[in-house]
């Protein structure tokens, strides 16, 4: 099998963090180059900017777009009128009808695009969604809560228009709720904290619910210090479930079920692989569409100013 050449384009912490090494550990694929006007990474091509990768690089099959979402648009249109495979990292984009015409690029031009959720590729998340599967369920809670200047140094594009702010953290629980629920959910109300200097939430509370009237509530904070909280519980017929560790961990009744290792971006890549073969695409904006909703929704109050 030919390995899929794949360039990173972003090379900041999430992909210094994870991409990277996920790529090494994926059969079938390859790091061919990155395009950063920051960064570089030692012994491989780099470029400034996309549409220098994609005019004077290396031969490329595939481009892993891990710049703020602000910009992701663009450089996915660019790459796909390149004929290029083109992977999005989450958030896919700051709207949701942005989307809309990329998919038809890849679709005219037979081209994977792959909107991420890595949080879906949790160990203990496809566990969850089959036991919740056999269980009726009462209430769902989720807490998910951790230190902005922890996770998200010096990154100021997250304070602005379209950098979803606390969504950021908050829209992989989403993903996972998502994932595990048997019916679709939507956002009945939310109060969206913004600090007095940000364009974006710093914290925000949201209410759901499906078509039957499930509950389901919402804790998202980026001012945690301490441990931090990405958890997501389940009230059931046959106990409580837990998900925790952002879905690495599953528990009943406080017995663990399924745990494991984190390996998220190892089944990001092999799922990229695995559409590229064909050039398939998969894009789910569900989580996103639930964010736009609390936007739409949400009661809005001004908080202390957000010094980083």
């Amino acid at each position: 099998m030919t390995e899929l050449r794949i360039a990173i384009v972003g090379f900041g912490k999430i992909a210094r963090d994870q991409h990277v090494g996920a790529i090494a550990a994926t059969p079938g694929a390859t790091l061919a180059a990155v395009a950063s006007r920051n960064a570089s990474l030692p012994g491989l091509p780099h470029f400034a900017t996309i549409e220098e990768l994609l005019e004077k690089g290396p031969p490329i099959d595939a481009v892993s777009l891990c710049t703020p979402p602000q910009v992701r648009r663009a450089q996915a249109a660019a790459a796909l009128a390149a004929g290029k495979h083109v992977m999005l990292e989450k958030p896919p984009g700051t709207g949701v009808a942005e989307l809309d015409p990329l998919i038809e690029m890849a679709t005219a031009a037979k081209r994977t695009l792959f909107a991420t959720w890595h949080s879906r590729y949790a160990p203990a998340v496809e566990p969850a969604r089959e036991w919740l599967a056999k269980r009726r369920i009462a209430s769902v809670h989720i807490s998910w809560k951790e230190d902005v200047r922890v996770w998200h140094p010096g990154q100021g594009w997250i304070w602005e228009p379209g950098g979803l702010g606390v969504f950021d953290p908050g829209i992989n629980a989403l993903s996972i709720l998502t994932r595990i629920l048997p019916k679709p959910v939507f956002v009945t109300a939310a109060d969206l904290a913004f600090p007095a200097n940000c364009q974006a939430p710093i914290a925000v509370n949201l209410m759901l619910t499906d078509i039957s009237g499930l509950p389901v509530t919402a804790e998202f904070d980026f001012r945690q210090t301490g441990p931090q909280s990405w958890d997501i519980l389940v009230e059931t017929d046959q106990g409580q479930m837990t998900l925790s560790g952002g879905g690495r961990r599953m528990a009943v009744d406080g017995k663990v079920i399924a745990e494991a290792p984190d390996e998220e971006y190892r089944g990001l890549y092999r799922r990229f692989v695995e559409l590229a073969a064909t050039g398939a695409s998969d894009v789910d904006l569900t989580p996103l569409r639930l964010v736009a909703d609390a936007f739409l929704l949400g009661k809005r109050s001004i908080v202390e100013p957000f010094v980083d």
